[in-house]
């Protein structure tokens, strides 16, 4: 309810969001996944907590909104949002699980990727994004507390999971359980949509192309696909049919 009591008219809900600190991070961590759930029909939606800005590239964040903007439209997603939070100085802190939070509240997703732990050698503002989507996603559901959301109704995000973000990492973040998810058809699509940010990846970095390529190569063949992209769940998955299950 908005202050004078009247309903909040809410957009159409969303699928699936998923959560990066800077543009950029989603695209190169699951951007074959975010992809692959568009062309499958779901709604898919990116949250950026900062606009990544400065930068050394970049000439200004109008610049980097608009490359979020063509690599979202790359990757089908159906909504992008880009929160208010300082790049460089981002930390989880209360004001920052709020502002998470009442977009969960206003997109109502079923299901939320985050950053799956630190980055080492790379911007500490992972590592808080990460405790912020965990923070955000529990704040979403908790009810008498309305004048915090804006009046933005309770909604319960039903799963989470987590998408590591350390290229350079030959170690899997922890949690229940991972598995990978096959980007054979999009693999072209995400290379296209990190390619839109040509402040961030100009010729003389080429090598971050095939750093992820090689590692969505690699991580496909172990699953036995031509390309994939790892995903790990904080809590243990069910399932019902196993022969369903591990052998499709």
């Amino acid at each position: 309810m908005t202050s004078d009591g009247s309903p909040i008219e809410l957009p159409e809900p969303l699928d699936v969001i998923a959560v990066g600190a800077h543009p950029d991070d989603v695209e190169i961590a699951i951007g074959g996944t975010v992809a692959s759930l568009a062309r499958q029909g779901y709604r898919v939606g990116i949250v950026d907590l900062t606009d990544g800005e400065p930068t050394p590239g970049s000439p200004g964040p109008e610049v980097r909104l608009e490359e979020a903007r063509v690599a979202a439209e790359i990757l089908g997603a159906a909504v992008r949002v880009t929160l208010d939070l300082p790049n460089r100085k981002l930390f989880d802190c209360f004001e920052a699980r709020v502002e998470l939070a009442k977009v969960f509240r206003r997109y109502r997703p079923r299901l939320v990727l985050g950053i799956a732990g630190k980055t080492p050698m790379a911007s500490p503002d992972h590592w808080q994004a990460s405790q912020i989507t965990d923070a955000g996603i529990f704040y979403s559901r908790l009810s008498k507390w309305d004048d915090q959301f804006d009046g933005l109704p309770v909604h319960v995000i039903e799963k989470q999971l987590w998408y590591p973000l350390g290229l350079r990492s030959l170690e899997s973040p922890g949690g229940s359980g991972s598995f990978v998810v096959d980007i054979s058809e999009t693999i072209d699509l995400k290379l296209q949509s990190v390619r839109a940010y040509r402040t961030q990846f100009p010729p003389e970095k080429d090598r971050v192309f095939r750093l992820v390529e090689g590692q969505n190569r690699y991580l496909g063949s172990s699953a036995g696909f031509e390309a994939g992209e790892l995903l790990i769940c904080p809590t243990p998955l069910g399932v019902t049919d196993v022969m369903r299950a591990v052998l499709t």
